[in-house]
């Protein structure tokens, strides 16, 4: 790039940043970053009415729960009235805008009149020479379209393409309680902040030609253009709640990784040959327009999970133990104020990272390691603790009381030699052993279980384990 590159995400805050917005988000930040450009974060809260504090929060703390840092902002368009004030005057005085005094009555007769006669429904231009300035009459202020010729949007991914100006009317950029309109603010925000490109969903597109001829009208340089397309459901119909389409917070609550959905969300809609799985150093140095598809992607939950498993395989021990942690006092199997240390909560990690899709399977796959007293499959327990294996796990007991040290071979060694005494297979010694040790029939390596625990835990539950085939 022969300028610095600078592109902005700019959410509006009228409810949760989706999935659709965080790619967009995604796309901007990776392309900053391939350019060593500016990312800018820019709250768009003209909508007074629908903005809410708690979404602008939910934003912010969404971006930075991803990792996606911006070089400038968060600006709020409601903090900047005064700049879209002068660009309004700017364009009254240089003839290029004008007060519009049409009720809403008057309008929506207008349309149904031009609906009536087969017509375009847009304004007629009844105030564009208006010459009076009638008191006390609420107005708002248009911004004149050229009738003739057309407007070309220059775009990256999809070319050029003309828009007829016959087809746009005059569009409202002040409302009549004195607030500028969005197509209106966007345009002076990205000539104010030098945005070089603009990435956004091709749901935009229809604004376009209407922004261009601002862009003109204010003799501000156009960004370049890239509209990317949609995310579709896996019924191929438009991403909503019902596909799983929550909040991006839903997702870091349904314990998944802020890396693993920023690689699953890189990959909808770009590729770099087949690779799925990229570090985010990969994805930087990738990362092009060029390889953007315009078609549309499809939102795939299955795969999200099986890449969160790939992360959560590969995750650094002590790293994902801060990031369990609350899914662990959410699972009431550590307190708030608790005393382990990070090292202490990783112990399990290794012998559950193997087959956890979530951090909400792997807190719940941890419960016989952090949980003092253990909540039994009854099932189980019924099945597999009774008067045939007593006499096999006394046996255990009594070995594993005279090693000093445990360690996997002694153990391996130990349950075989017990078995082959016992003339048993193996898994009818290791699988009452594990009901006894963790509450059910599904958990890591006996071994290791019994290595997490430690000789002291190990023998208090099989000793439980006694005790209840006893009564």
């Amino acid at each position: 790039m022969t300028t610095q590159v600078r592109v902005r995400f700019a959410p509006s805050p009228t409810g949760y940043l989706h999935i659709g917005g965080v790619r967009t988000a995604l796309f901007n930040w990776l392309f900053a970053r391939h350019h060593k450009g500016k990312f800018i974060l820019r709250i768009e809260d003209t909508d007074a009415s629908r903005s809410t504090e708690d979404s602008i929060d939910e934003i912010i703390e969404s971006m930075k729960w991803l990792g996606l840092d911006w070089d400038e902002g968060p600006f709020r368009q409601t903090e900047r009235q005064s700049i879209y004030k002068k660009k309004i005057d700017q364009l009254i005085s240089e003839k290029k805008a004008y007060p519009c005094f049409c009720t809403a009555e008057a309008l929506d007769l207008k349309r149904k009149q031009a609906q009536a006669k087969g017509l375009k429904p847009k304004y007629d231009g009844t105030c564009l020479n208006r010459s009076d300035n009638p008191e006390g009459i609420p107005f708002v202020i248009r911004f004149k379209v050229p009738k003739e010729g057309s407007v070309t949007v220059k775009d990256t991914l999809r070319g050029n393409i003309a828009f007829q100006n016959a087809e746009l009317d005059d569009l409202i950029i002040l409302r009549s309680d004195g607030t500028p309109t969005y197509n209106f603010v966007v345009v002076v925000d990205d000539g104010d902040m030098g945005i070089t490109h603009v990435i956004r969903g091709d749901d935009h597109l229809s604004n376009t030609p209407r922004q261009v001829l601002l862009y003109d009208g204010l003799g501000l340089p156009c960004p370049k253009f890239a509209h990317i397309s949609m995310i579709l459901g896996a019924d191929k119909t438009r991403l909503s709640k019902r596909h799983g389409a929550t909040s991006v917070l839903a997702y870091r609550d349904m314990g998944y990784l802020p890396d693993a959905l920023i690689n699953y969300l890189a990959r909808l809609g770009w590729s770099h040959g087949d690779q799925e799985v990229f570090t985010q150093e990969e994805m930087i140095h990738n990362f092009s327009l060029e390889n953007i598809t315009t078609s549309a992607a499809v939102f795939n939950s299955e795969k999200l999970q099986w890449l969160n498993q790939k992360y959560i395989q590969n995750a650094n021990p002590i790293k994902l133990a801060t990031k369990l942690e609350p899914f662990l006092i959410n699972q009431g199997l550590l307190e708030k104020d608790h005393i382990l240390s990070k090292e202490d909560i990783a112990k399990p990690i290794p012998s559950l990272n193997q087959r956890a899709q979530t951090l909400i399977e792997m807190a719940q796959k941890s419960t016989f390691y952090f949980k003092k007293e253990l909540t039994f499959d009854e099932k189980a327990r019924e099945k597999f603790l009774n008067n045939d294996i007593k006499v096999h796990i006394e046996k255990l007991i009594i070995a594993i009381s005279k090693i000093e040290f445990l360690e996997h071979d002694s153990l391996e060694n130990l349950f075989k030699k017990i078995a082959e005494e016992s003339e048993l297979k193996l898994g009818k010694l290791a699988q009452p052993v594990r009901v006894a040790l963790t509450g059910g029939t599904v958990s890591p390596g006996i071994y290791d279980v019994i290595l997490l625990l430690g000789k002291t835990t190990t023998l208090q539950r099989l000793k439980e384990a006694i005790h209840f085939i006893e009564k």
